[in-house]
């Protein structure tokens, strides 16, 4: 499967496939100083064509809140395959927790691409016929 990608910082390690894990890391197009409480969008200076019927699913990498105290801010990022253009540049929406500096080429997420959910069709019924597990956040255990 080939993915098309446009570096737009060329100071930036090219990205690669790891031969351990399904994610592939990637990293910070800009240096970017935070103050506790700011947001931010931090570039990570690339643009990609997807497959047809993939989206990419963007997260921190299990390092990225111990080294800069930043969360995402929207828990997952979605990337589907019609943000594509040359300039649909990818970033990661960060808050930080307290006083920090991501440097250019830190690497502070990760991705993998997904197939992209098929066509579906709702049916609306009055009675649905499963067991109910015990109402929200219940796996239904005792």
């Amino acid at each position: 499967m080939k993915i098309f990608i446009k570096y737009h910082n060329k100071r930036i390690s090219k990205i690669h496939v790891l031969s351990i894990g399904n994610w592939i890391d990637l990293r910070a197009a800009e240096t970017v100083k935070l103050k506790a409480g700011d947001f931010a969008l931090i570039s990570l200076g690339i643009s990609m064509k997807l497959p047809d019927q993939y989206e990419a699913h963007i997260v921190p990498r299990s390092s990225t809140f111990k080294n800069w105290g930043i969360l995402q801010t929207n828990g997952i990022g979605i990337v589907d395959n019609s943000y594509s253009g040359t300039n649909d540049i990818w970033k990661m929406p960060v808050y930080a927790t307290r006083d920090t500096t991501v440097l250019e080429n830190d690497r502070i997420c990760q991705f993998r691409i997904v197939k992209s959910m098929p066509e579906v069709e709702f049916e609306e019924v009055e009675v649905l016929d499963d067991s109910d597990r015990g109402g929200f956040g219940s796996s239904g255990v005792r």
